[in-house]
């Protein structure tokens, strides 16, 4: 990658997310995966891969079985770290911010739009819960089947969406000798503060 210039990024971080990410899903196998970062009730950090379910100015979304770990952590801790890395571009996005959650509406609009394995899935799996081997879940998977026969799945009223309301997001684009360009927006009152880091 040549040199990143201040000059070639949007002023708006959401914009710039957007340029990048529509070339990412272009390139990219699976450009929509990103790590979220919590922290459990110790302050110890917790991290896993979700898939990013839309982005704007309202946030960076995902969804996700209520009752899991990572949703019981941010009930009580409601800030997150989000990074979507893409090491066929050398790009990374690391985003820092608050979490809320998603309106009951948009819980159920996305749901619907899921493929109807993944709404089996979501009824049938106790997230994060032990399970004494792999046919306890099958017969889970085969419990839904049976109780939604022929019928659509509505959506589990243990599963939703969160958003995560950026305050910095950060740019990273590789370059040679570990020299690489970073940059960082910052949410101020007046909109966002851009400025260069080392690497």
């Amino acid at each position: 990658m040549p040199p990143l210039h201040r000059s070639a990024l949007a002023g708006d971080p959401i914009e710039q997310f957007r340029e990048w990410y529509e070339r990412a899903d272009r390139e990219v196998r699976l450009a929509n995966a990103m790590a979220l970062a919590t922290v459990d009730e110790q302050g110890a950090p917790d991290v896993r891969m979700v898939l990013l379910k839309g982005y704007g100015p309202d946030g960076f979304r995902f969804f996700s079985n209520l009752t899991s770990a990572k949703a019981r952590q941010l009930a009580a801790f409601p800030r997150a770290a989000l990074v979507l890395y893409w090491r066929e571009l050398d790009r990374q996005v690391r985003i820092r911010g608050s979490v809320e959650r998603l309106p009951e509406p948009d819980s159920d609009a996305y749901f619907e739009s899921r493929p109807r394995e993944a709404q089996v899935g979501a009824w049938a799996s106790p997230q994060s819960e032990p399970l004494p081997d792999r046919a306890a879940l099958d017969a889970r998977v085969d419990e839904v089947l049976e109780r939604f026969s022929g019928d659509e799945l509505p959506r589990p009223p243990f599963w939703g969406g969160f958003a995560v309301r950026p305050e910095e997001i950060e740019f990273w684009q590789g370059q040679a000798a570990r020299l690489h360009d970073r940059f960082r927006y910052t949410r101020v009152a007046d909109g966002w503060r851009l400025e260069r880091l080392a690497p």
